[in-house]
């Protein structure tokens, strides 16, 4: 835990030099400029669906951007029983500013419920505007969402693939200002450029805004720490643009793990590919709103990530990389390992200090005192490397936002005991039993999610993270009592952790239910 601590400090400390005040509005003044004069330039564009028409050139830096052509894109759109915001995802890209010749969809609907019906009127009414879009629909959904994108790889139109998640919406210049990685660099063997994600829902609630807070954090200094340095990045399944021919030469997309996307991305930095990151494109999403979807959402990333670990290192650690990028790349790949030694933690804490016979007491607490010590780097790494990201992207409403960065502990904390059981099921489960996020369409406080369809069914782990509260409670008050001053303030925050994802987990659960009789 200490050294995925201390990791957090460096990957903070490496990333990209922090924008003051002036540069920040210097920076948004450039935006405008380039938006506007880009979007001016598209009507004068030459048409041409096979292929470059003529290469796009410009320096995402400058004031101007100069159009001259872009290439033809396939935009992929896996779907799965999305009845509430797949049209939502189609609407957004088809509004994206780009020639409708060399922008061709395709809807990958998997789904088994109405969502069907919804796409395929969607779809037919773009196709009788002009839009180049086709809806793919699949009874077998072998390999699930691997399956699906792999499936539709023979279809693809031109040399590039962007890809977006249901819960996305896209803005209309993210394509044409994602691409120009491509357009600006053909001899890079960049394989993915990966965007950042913003959100649409984040102030709906306590969770949607702890989990901005998280997610802001491993976008704007994880992955633009890793990116700048030459160390392996992961492309995070949606809001990305993937170069066919990556694709191919690194093997396809596999369906043996829960994270389709690190594996491909890993397998294609092996196979000396680069992953580009950009931290100025964004693309926004909706957040999970129920604690049971988001519990669901991180056992997914947990086990997915455990089990590209088990598939990966081995090759990594034969490779011609240096020390320092095979160890960051180890680290990442097992960044979940952390929440089994937390609930390690908590689990020993109590025989620790009640079974030490009373000759042994000194030493116990110079052990304690110890470790208390020993664990701050630990606990304060990732909160320092949050922080960083929020005065960053928020440079005149960071100050605001402190409380979630210290909340965001508690969560962490709160979640350990289910991604324990996802790290545990990726370490001996090979399976891929893919079970998805249930999206809503929320946006703002006063949108319902309780009433809808796609529930969660409670399972046995709140009831089990309210008895981690309560013994954490326990040691707690122990540590109070035999001063164990040090380790007092861990057993609180496992206590509070505990109590908020297990407590709201029952209370959601119980609203439903009412809601629904």
């Amino acid at each position: 835990m200490l050294l995925y601590g201390i990791n957090a400090y460096w990957l903070t400390a490496v990333h990209k030099t922090k924008l003051g005040r002036r540069e920040y509005y210097q920076r948004r003044s450039v935006r405008k400029k380039q938006r506007s004069l880009a979007m001016s330039s598209l009507g004068s564009l030459k048409r041409g669906r096979n292929g470059f028409a003529s290469v796009a050139t410009a320096e995402l830096s400058a004031e101007a951007v100069e159009v001259r052509g872009l290439p033809t894109v396939t935009v992929q759109l896996p779907i799965f029983n999305e009845r509430y915001v797949a049209q939502r995802l189609l609407d957004a890209v088809c509004q994206l500013d780009y020639p409708r010749d060399r922008l061709y969809i395709q809807v990958l609907d998997d789904s088994t419920d109405d969502t069907q019906d919804i796409l395929q009127e969607a779809v037919t009414a773009y196709q009788r505007q002009g839009y180049w879009v086709d809806y793919i629909h699949r009874e077998d959904r072998t390999g699930f969402k691997a399956g699906a994108l792999q499936a539709a790889m023979s279809q693809v139109q031109g040399d590039y693939i962007a890809i977006f998640d249901a819960d996305f919406m896209p803005r209309s210049d993210w394509l044409r200002r994602t691409i120009l990685h491509y357009c600006q660099n053909p001899d890079h063997r960049i394989a993915v450029v990966q965007t950042r994600w913003g959100h649409v829902n984040s102030e709906y609630s306590l969770l949607t805004r702890l989990q901005s807070a998280g997610i802001d954090g491993h976008f704007a200094i994880e992955q633009q720490a890793r990116c700048q340095r030459g160390y392996f990045l992961n492309f995070n399944g949606t809001a990305g643009i993937w170069s066919k021919d990556a694709i191919i030469d690194s093997g396809g997309w596999h369906a043996d793990t829960l994270a389709e996307d690190m594996d491909l991305s890993y397998r294609a930095q092996l196979s000396g590919w680069r992953v580009v990151y950009d931290n100025d494109i964004v693309a926004h999403a909706e957040l999970p709103v129920s604690m049971a979807a988001f519990k669901l959402q991180q056992f997914r990333w947990a086990k997915g990530s455990i089990q590209c670990a088990k598939k990966l290192i081995p090759a990594i650690l034969r490779s011609k990389l240096n020390l320092a990028a095979k160890c960051q790349a180890i680290l990442h790949l097992t960044g979940y390992s952390v929440h089994p030694l937390m609930l390690l933690i908590i689990l020993l804490a109590l025989p620790l200090m009640l079974l030490v016979p009373p000759e042994l007491t000194a030493l116990r607490n110079m052990f304690s005192g110890f470790w208390g010590i020993f664990m701050m780097p630990a606990t304060f790494g990732p909160p320092f490397l949050y922080f960083t990201a929020q005065k960053e992207l928020y440079p005149l409403t960071w100050t605001k936002r402190l409380g979630r960065i210290l909340l965001l502990a508690l969560l962490g904390t709160g979640i350990s005991f289910s991604n324990s059981r996802a790290v545990i099921a990726g370490l001996f489960n090979t399976g891929a039993n893919f079970r998805r996020t249930p999206k809503y369409n929320i946006k703002q406080k006063g949108d319902r999610w309780d009433n809808k369809a796609y529930k969660i069914p409670m399972d046995m782990t709140a009831t089990i993270e309210i008895g981690l509260c309560l013994y954490s409670c326990i040691a707690a008050v122990i540590s109070f009592n035999e001063g164990l001053f040090l380790t007092l303030p861990f057993m609180v925050l496992y206590a509070l952790g505990y109590g908020y994802v297990g407590g709201l987990t029952l209370w959601q659960t119980w609203q439903m239910q009412v809601r629904n009789h």
